[in-house]
Formats: C-alpha cells, sequence, structure tokens
C-alpha cells in the first residue's frame, strides 16, 4: 500500500509539470467551449501525443471533463467513441494486401494494428493516470445503460471488456478477509454493494462479521479500498434450509470449532461497468482454501442460493404436462399473494425442472444456476418457504437451493456441464423431477 501511495504522489507530481506544459501549448481548451468538444479535441490529440508528463496531465483533464458531463453529453461522447475512433476499413484493406504480397512477420503486426480500433489506444492511455482505471469501469458502467437503445455502442462495449479481461486477471487479484477492523471506507462499501441480501446499518453488518461468520472479497492494486466481488460466508453444524436464521443478528453464534459446514449466502459483484469479467468462480475457490488452512476439520461446502429466474420464466411458460391442470392458476398467482401450502408439491418440481432442462444457449437459463454448476458444484437440494422476504416470494415463490461443492468432484463435474450439458443432481432433485 505505502509503495502504491509514493507511485501516486510520483505520477501526481509528474501530472503537475504536464499541466503547466498544456496550458504554454495551448492544449488546454479555451473558455466557451462546449464539455462534449473540449472532450472530443482532447482525446484526438491523446491519442497522437508523445509527451509522458504532458501526456498523462491530457489523460487527468479527460477524466475531470468526463465527470462534468450529464446523461445526454455521456450519450454524445460514447457514440463519438463509436462513429470517429473507429477502425478504418481501408487501413484494414492496406495492410491485408501488404501481407497478401509479402506474409512477413512485420506485415502480421500491421494487421494486428490495423483491425484494432484507435479507442483501445485512447482507454490505455487514460488508464495510465492515476484515477484511471476506477473512473473507465464507471465509464463501462454508464454505457451499458445505452446499449439497448444504441446497438452500435456494442463495439465500444467490448472493447472495454477486451481490456478489463486482461487488466482484471486473476495475477493481480488480491484476496482479502472483511472483519470489523477493516478499514471504515471498505465496510462502508460492503453495506452498498451488498445486491443479494440487503445489510441493513451497522448492527447488521456487525452481526454478519462475527466469529461464526465470514467475509472474503478480491481487490485490484489500481482499486485500493474498493471491493471488485465479494462473498459472505455462515459457519454452521448442518446444511441449512432457510435464509432468515443465517441472517438473524441475535443468535447463538456456532463456535468455529463446533462448526462442520461452510455456507456461502451471498455473492456480490460490485460494479456494473465489470459484467461479464469472471471473478466469483476463483473467489469461492481461493476461500474454499482459506478456511480450510484456517479450519480444517471443515468438511462440507455448500451455497444457500435464491433463483432469481424462476418466477419470471412460470409466468411465460409452457407448463403442459408440467403440472396439473388445476394447478395453473395458483402457481402463477401474483408475487404478492401468501405463499400456499398446497402450491409446495407442484412449485418445487416446477423449479427442479426449471433448474435442470430450461436452458440458454446449452447451458443453464437461471444464472445463479449456470454459475454454481459451471463451477463444477452439485445441485443438492431445494428448499420450500426458505426466503419469505417480498424479494424471495418475487423471485423464486420463496424457494432456495443448496448446490453443495464436493471438492473431490469439482472438476468432473464442470468438464460434464461443459462438454456434454450434464448436470450433476442429487436423489432428492431427481424425485422431484421426476
Amino acid at each position: 500500500m505505502q509503495e502504491q501511495n509514493a507511485l501516486g504522489r510520483a505520477l501526481n507530481s509528474v501530472m503537475e509539470v504536464g499541466r503547466d506544459l498544456l496550458a504554454k501549448r495551448g492544449l488546454v481548451s479555451p473558455p466557451g467551449t462546449s464539455t462534449n468538444d473540449s472532450l472530443l479535441a482532447m482525446c484526438r490529440e491523446l491519442l497522437h501525443h508523445r509527451g509522458e508528463a504532458s501526456g498523462l496531465a491530457l489523460a487527468g483533464e479527460i477524466l475531470d471533463t468526463y465527470q462534468q458531463l450529464d446523461n445526454e453529453g455521456r450519450q454524445a461522447f460514447f457514440l463519438s467513441l463509436a462513429r470517429e475512433f473507429e477502425v478504418d476499413p481501408d487501413l484494414v484493406k492496406s495492410a491485408a494486401a501488404a501481407y497478401n504480397s509479402d506474409p512477413s512477420p512485420h506485415n502480421l503486426s500491421g494487421i494486428s494494428k490495423s483491425v484494432e480500433a484507435p479507442r483501445l489506444k485512447l482507454f490505455r492511455r487514460i488508464n495510465m493516470t492515476p484515477g484511471g482505471t476506477p473512473l473507465l469501469v464507471a465509464m463501462r458502467g454508464h454505457l451499458s445503460s445505452l446499449l439497448r437503445e444504441y446497438p452500435e455502442l456494442h463495439r465500444v462495449d467490448a472493447d472495454m471488456k477486451h481490456l478489463f479481461i486482461s487488466w482484471f486477471n486473476k495475477g493481480f487479484l488480491e484476496l482479502r478477509r472483511i472483519d470489523w477492523s477493516s478499514p471504515a471506507l471498505e465496510l462502508e462499501k460492503i453495506i452498498a454493494y451488498e445486491a443479494v441480501h440487503e445489510i441493513n446499518g451497522w448492527t447488521d453488518l456487525q452481526s454478519r462479521l462475527r466469529e461464526d461468520r465470514r467475509c472474503f472479497a478480491f481487490f485490484h492494486p489500481a482499486m485500493a479500498h474498493d471491493p471488485l466481488v465479494f462473498v459472505e460466508v455462515a459457519l454452521t453444524d448442518g446444511v441449512p434450509g432457510a435464509i432468515a436464521p443465517l441472517l438473524q443478528q441475535d443468535r447463538d453464534p456456532v463456535p468455529p470449532r463446533d462448526a462442520s459446514t461452510v455456507v456461502f449466502y451471498s455473492i456480490s459483484n460490485c460494479h456494473k461497468g465489470l459484467a461479464g469479467i469472471s471473478f466469483g468462480n476463483f473467489l469461492i475457490k481461493n476461500v474454499v482454501e482459506e478456511l480450510r488452512k484456517e479450519m480444517p476439520w471443515l468438511k462440507t461446502f455448500v451455497t444457500l442460493s435464491p433463483v432469481p429466474g424462476f418466477r419470471k420464466w412460470l409466468a411465460h411458460a409452457d407448463l403442459e404436462g408440467l403440472a396439473e391442470e388445476d394447478m395453473l392458476e395458483k402457481v402463477r398467482a401474483p408475487s404478492g399473494r401468501v405463499v400456499e401450502a398446497d402450491t409446495s408439491e407442484a412449485l418445487m418440481s416446477l423449479c427442479a425442472h426449471y433448474l435442470v432442462n430450461e436452458k440458454s444457449r446449452e447451458l443453464a437459463k437461471d444464472p445463479v444456476a449456470r454459475f454454481h454448476l459451471g463451477n463444477g458444484a452439485h445441485l443438492y437440494r431445494l428448499h420450500w418457504a426458505a426466503d419469505l422476504t417480498p424479494k424471495g416470494r418475487e423471485q423464486s415463490s420463496s424457494i432456495m437451493v443448496n448446490y453443495l461443492y464436493d471438492l473431490d468432484k469439482i472438476e468432473v463435474n464442470h468438464e460434464a456441464y461443459f462438454d456434454q450439458g450434464e448436470i450433476s443432481v442429487s436423489k432428492m432433485v431427481n424425485k422431484l423431477l421426476r
């Protein structure tokens, strides 16, 4: 951390010199220039700029100016990135012709350069300035809200994702345990980013960090106190079938020495701009290793997971042959209704079918199932009335799932899932399917 702070101070010092150079060379936009025009002018300049100090300062000016944009300004900026900072077809043709005449390494390199959009170089240069990485992540988050309306922006999104896959490589990530002694800034982020089971203030957070609980997060050096993804863990003496006891604040904690089971009950991705960059699978495996080192007597590793896509699928699915005729209206009843016991058997059976048989591109349709099954987990148990919160009823009719991480079979399950589309299921799940 001290090394990062020293580097940050050095870069800021260089940028101060660079700002003076920019001002002397007239590269700072004059008063009266629109924010968006100024931003684009600086982006064009940065693409061809050679000076290190002034280049860092220019990138810093781009960051500051972007943050002044309103939603309309961001939209115009992204569209300019898609249209103006795009691959030049003539350069591609010329490079291809040169390689066709002489298939040398030099000409092959020329093809590689010609098919790379100039905005990639722009993003790399922006990333070099202090604060560049988190702002580019935020920028992609802003961009994501425009993709449906402006399909041409998918090219910009794909370029950013391509860079982020390299920049947020597993080798750069640091696993940290979050506890009550962690910096306040990190604790505040955990409260803000929790996406599965809302944390209701500091008392609730403290409860989730007691001796029978654990929280682990991945961090990136460029975002030192801002987690990328985190997982909340409960240490229990058995496999749980409901979420309320895990979240209960006035519980009697299970002494870690008496725990037999690790329960992953919440995984939260923290940044919309990092969508599609996989961290969770590495996180779970690293946490398993950490916990086995700390408590080698732990034997069972399971999740208690929601089924977020179940009721959305249920509302529009063809249920012929999957449920009795007289149950159709009941199982599709509005989510606000009290969960009725007489629908439990039908809904549990339908949920098992949804998890195992409903696919998206040959993988499980439900996003949580797709994640855990892709990690090599085993579909272990379904639980009725496991989440009676409004969100739990609305998403999954109160049903929750245990995915079992059998450490001896994870790789076998993973290979079977991706190679043959096979899902490892328990006898209990098979009974529900029949």
